[in-house]
């Protein structure tokens, strides 16, 4: 609706068609409520920068956009496979674990059944009335560059994260890519004589498996200087290329995904989590890393079993760095010249390299059209949104959510693909007032803080509660 005219006034309007807000208005759709989202992109891309061959996401694919709030919907994971002639081979394959692609081409098929998402839209304003209590949404149609009002009782941010950059690498000229873009720069990368990937989680693995295989040539760069290259910057081989991968964290790990951990994504540790001070909080979100930002144990061994044959021809033209920090990079016009520490003995080197891969993940971000509306916001002592365990952050209104910008306050279900029902759930009954898909509140069979029955004296031996559902 343009600018000039007097816009309806909807339920809800969504704000970024991420998986999240996506898996909202997949749930959103076969109720009475009136509903719209609105994003820049021209139609729904899941991480199309990393959508490597063979890649698959890291959670079971009943962590789709609906199934654990809705199995029954329509919009499932499983009903695309029998849409798309794909669910016996899907059988057959026996993995829970659906293809990076799949999930992909999953969301895309979902999004294109939906009447109210609408894209090519750029919000440049969110604004509250006072005397209606509606919040007005001002988005620019980047087809007909008109501004277009929506008007809504109820806002749900989903504009998802943004790429991290270390302040080290911001800015620098040279061929400096972040992993959301590895695939279109994956050539330009290859025709270097070096290449760094920098960060430890899944992404970094990713890439530098991809990298590993034409890390090769007639001979391989000796380990410390070589004729012309007297400070042993990693020269590469006589054809293909060095490859590098520095990570900040003591050791490679993999990510913990053992069935009790696997409890604290729930809604009884959600609870726990939230209701810590901030600094615990602050200290769990270092502390639970490898819990959620991990490599998969299968990926490590991968990497492991490669260099090995590799090596089997002659040493394999690659460094690996644990503990080492990048604290400083400069451009020459032609390379790189890194300086690196090692944390544990405290000690400064460099490298050089011709190419930069940044594996350093997302952050949060607090999008400038909610100015504003910033003082009807909560903000926690660090200047980010404090939000509620509803997901609210408008004070108690419970009229503007908040879609996994809440890690610092809900910990590792925020950025997690299979709770995103059960939180969709929740902001749907608080817009209606009740539970339209039920909410489960107990499921795990570990307590996460003291037990409740501690004040009675209860033995410690008391049975553990079945699987909760509160109607």
């Amino acid at each position: 609706m343009s600018a000039d005219e007097t816009p309806r006034v909807h339920d809800l309007v969504g704000i970024g068609i991420g998986p999240f807000n996506l898996g909202l208005a997949c749930l959103v759709e076969p109720l009475a409520l009136d509903a719209v989202f609105l994003d820049r992109a021209d139609g729904f891309a899941w991480h199309h920068g990393m959508m490597l061959d063979g890649a698959t996401i890291q959670v079971p694919f009943m962590a789709d956009l609906v199934t654990m709030a809705d199995p029954t919907s329509p919009f499932s994971f499983v009903n695309w496979l029998k849409q798309s002639g794909r669910l016996y081979p899907f059988y057959i394959r026996e993995s829970f674990y659906p293809l990076r692609a799949e999930y992909d081409a999953y969301c895309r098929w979902a999004s294109e059944q939906l009447p109210s998402l609408r894209w090519r839209r750029d919000v440049v304003s969110v604004e509250h009335d006072e005397a209606t209590e509606v919040y007005t949404v001002r988005a620019l149609d980047l087809e007909t560059r008109e501004v277009e009002t929506y008007a809504a009782r109820h806002v749900v941010l989903g504009v998802g994260t943004a790429p991290s950059v270390p302040a080290a690498l911001r800015d620098l000229p040279g061929l400096v890519v972040h992993s959301s873009e590895y695939l279109p720069n994956r050539e330009r990368l290859q025709a270097g004589g070096s290449i760094t990937v920098v960060g430890s989680g899944q992404s970094a693995a990713e890439i530098y498996r991809d990298l590993l295989g034409e890390a090769r040539g007639t001979g391989a760069a000796p380990a410390a200087g070589r004729t012309g290259d007297p400070d042993g910057f990693g020269a590469p081989a006589a054809s293909g290329y060095h490859l590098d991968w520095i990570t900040r964290s003591p050791r490679f790990f993999p990510m913990e995904y053992t069935k009790l951990t696997l409890e604290m994504t729930s809604p009884e540790y959600t609870d726990h989590f939230h209701g810590l001070p901030l600094a615990m909080r602050q200290q769990l979100g270092r502390e639970q890393r490898s819990l959620y930002k991990g490599i998969s144990g299968d990926l490590i061994d991968e990497i492991y079993d490669t260099l090995y044959e590799l090596s089997a021809s002659g040493p394999v033209p690659t460094t690996l760095l644990t503990d080492t920090e990048l604290v400083e990079a400069a451009w020459d016009g032609t390379r790189f010249r890194l300086r690196l520490r090692h944390a544990q003995l405290g000690v400064e080197h460099e490298r050089e390299t011709d190419a930069l891969v940044l594996a350093t993940g997302y952050s949060a971000r607090v999008p400038a059209f909610l100015d504003p509306v910033r003082d009807r916001l909560d903000w926690d002592a660090l200047g980010r949104l404090d939000v509620a365990r509803d997901y609210s952050i408008d004070g108690g209104r419970g009229r503007v959510f908040v879609q996994n910008g809440e890690e610092h306050t809900h910990g590792l279900t925020a950025p997690d693909l299979g709770f995103g029902a059960w939180r969709n759930a929740q902001i749907i009954a608080n817009i209606c007032g009740h539970e339209i898909y039920p909410l489960e509140r107990s499921i795990a069979f570990q307590q996460f803080g003291v037990p409740t029955d501690a004040a009675s004296g209860v033995g410690a031996g008391a049975p553990a509660r079945p699987a909760e559902v509160v109607r």
